[in-house]
């Protein structure tokens, strides 16, 4: 999955971030972020979907990030956390807005996770990571979300996360449920998307690699390797 966050892919790059994705097999684009200082973002949603024709999937920081343009949104709970706003408290403000646009939700236990100094994720969700030498205590989360009928999980490490999940926490928690698993936060290398895989990874975000190193062959790199094309000891 690519994440495009608006504060740093300008509209104008749109276009071309959309044909370089396409061509090297991304299955999924994310729009989100922490923070979004845009006032157009419904305008940026379809800007982009006007260029793809793959699927383009809200990753919402805040209920300003909900459009109708989106194909499909995560319905994140964040299930990491103890702050009874991300659990439900804003999700009963959006889903009257959601219904009315027709959108269809995914519903997601967001899982932050540890990955050194504080990301603006885990600031903006006021509540403490869950500690990244503590597979079990991952794991037993992560199936309280399915016991609660969640229909995926999405361990991140926060954008720009100095260190990625932990492949041992991956592990853990896909051996723990069934539904689909998210991975995301400091996965820069085709070698580390291959680890995540490995480790029980359904989907793997990328962001800000991509932003920093936009290269055709590097994207390329990536999408093989979450698709089974880098093996890895």
């Amino acid at each position: 999955m690519l994440l495009v966050d608006p504060d740093d892919t300008t509209e104008d790059a749109l276009p071309d971030l959309a044909a370089r994705a396409g061509s090297v097999g991304v299955d999924a684009i994310f729009v989100g972020g922490s923070l979004i200082h845009s006032l157009e973002l419904e305008r940026y949603v379809a800007t982009l979907k006007r260029h793809t024709d793959l699927p383009v999937i809200g990753f919402p920081g805040a209920i300003t990030q909900v459009v109708p343009s989106l194909d499909a949104l995560l319905y994140l709970m964040v299930i990491s956390g103890r702050n009874p706003d991300y659990l439900i408290g804003r999700h009963v403000v959006a889903a009257p807005l959601i219904r009315k646009m027709g959108l269809e939700t995914l519903s997601t236990g967001y899982m932050l996770v540890e990955s050194g100094p504080l990301t603006t994720a885990q600031y903006m969700v006021g509540s403490m990571p869950l500690p990244r030498n503590k597979p079990g205590v991952a794991a037993a989360t992560a199936m309280a979300g399915e016991m609660l009928g969640l229909q995926c999980m999405y361990l991140d490490g926060g954008s720009g996360a100095e260190s990625p999940v932990p492949d041992r926490m991956i592990r853990a928690v896909a051996d723990a449920v069934d539904v689909p698993i998210i991975v995301g936060g400091g996965i820069r290398t085709p070698e580390t998307v291959a680890a995540k895989v490995r480790a029980g990874a359904s989907f793997v975000v990328v962001g800000n690699a991509f932003e920093d190193d936009g290269d055709v062959g590097f994207m390329r790199a990536m999408a093989e390797a979450a698709h089974g094309g880098l093996s890895v000891s």
